[in-house]
């Protein structure tokens, strides 16, 4: 069978800061990684092809030249191939415009059994993608994975879906999209093999841009984008805690009282 793995490369939120001018993250100068949610269904797959060698691992994504970096982590991992579709004209799409490249770069690379995505970006947090792909390719989808299991004949999958309190176990055939959370597994480290693999020159890490996808233009990049953010900001770091001093209980209990009221919080 043939599994697509939707990948993003990410700011290290850890790092991120945001242009108070033009209200975008600041990328320049900051780390990447491969989006965490994201590496939960990598592992997914190749967890399915540790059980059967003939699975094909397929990794997509979009973004810059240097995502390739973040690709070549992926089949370092274990990935069979990966792809990127880089291309200025798909620059700065939203997740629609998005959704809607990569269904092209999917269609391009011919038929699937499944397709793993992380529940959301980082970077976004919007959890819209993976859905939006599974709508435009007719696909059933099920989001927020956190337990996953398939049939022998691979042509239905059950899964754990996480609610609020509690789950729901779900059945849906293939082809299908899958979004998973954390809860789902713990990704690999890349192997030495893997990375001996991955950097070599004729690595299959295959770089496509809109044209070679066939890719609607009209509905892809900035201005395809129907989105639009009046403000992005960092939260200002939350006040050090207080510390109530006493005697004892009964002394810090009144002590407490008088810091609410001086508070007007009571």
């Amino acid at each position: 069978m043939r599994i697509i793995v939707c990948a993003k490369q990410v700011p290290d939120t850890s790092e991120v800061k945001i242009d108070p001018k033009t209200n975008r993250i600041i990328r320049d100068g900051v780390p990447s990684i491969l989006n965490p949610d994201d590496a939960n269904a990598l592992e997914e797959a190749l967890l399915i092809k540790d059980k059967d060698p003939e699975t094909v691992v397929t990794v997509v994504s979009m973004g810059p030249p240097q995502a390739k970096d973040m690709l070549i982590e992926c089949l370092a991992m274990g990935a069979d191939e990966c792809y990127l579709l880089s291309d200025r004209a798909v620059g700065g799409s939203d997740t629609w415009a998005t959704s809607n490249a990569i269904t092209a770069l999917i269609e391009k690379i011919g038929p699937f059994d499944m397709i793993f995505a992380g529940r959301q970006a980082i970077d976004g947090d919007t959890a819209q993608v993976g859905p939006q792909i599974a709508e435009k390719l007719h696909l059933p989808q099920v989001t927020y994975v956190q337990k996953f299991d398939i049939s022998e004949d691979k042509k239905v999958v059950t899964v754990q879906r996480q609610l609020e309190d509690g789950y729901e176990v779900i059945e849906v055939p293939t082809p299908c999209m899958l979004t998973c959370i954390k809860e789902l597994n713990n990704p690999r480290y890349m192997s030495v093999s893997g990375i001996v693999k991955a950097c070599k020159p004729d690595a299959p890490i295959y770089v496509k841009s809109a044209k070679d996808v066939e890719c609607d233009l009209s509905k892809v990049g900035l201005e395809a984008s129907p989105t639009v953010v009046f403000r992005s900001f960092t939260p200002a770091p939350k006040a050090p805690g207080q510390i109530i001093q006493g005697e004892d209980e009964r002394a810090q209990s009144k002590n407490l009282l008088a810091k609410l009221k001086e508070k007007h919080a009571i």
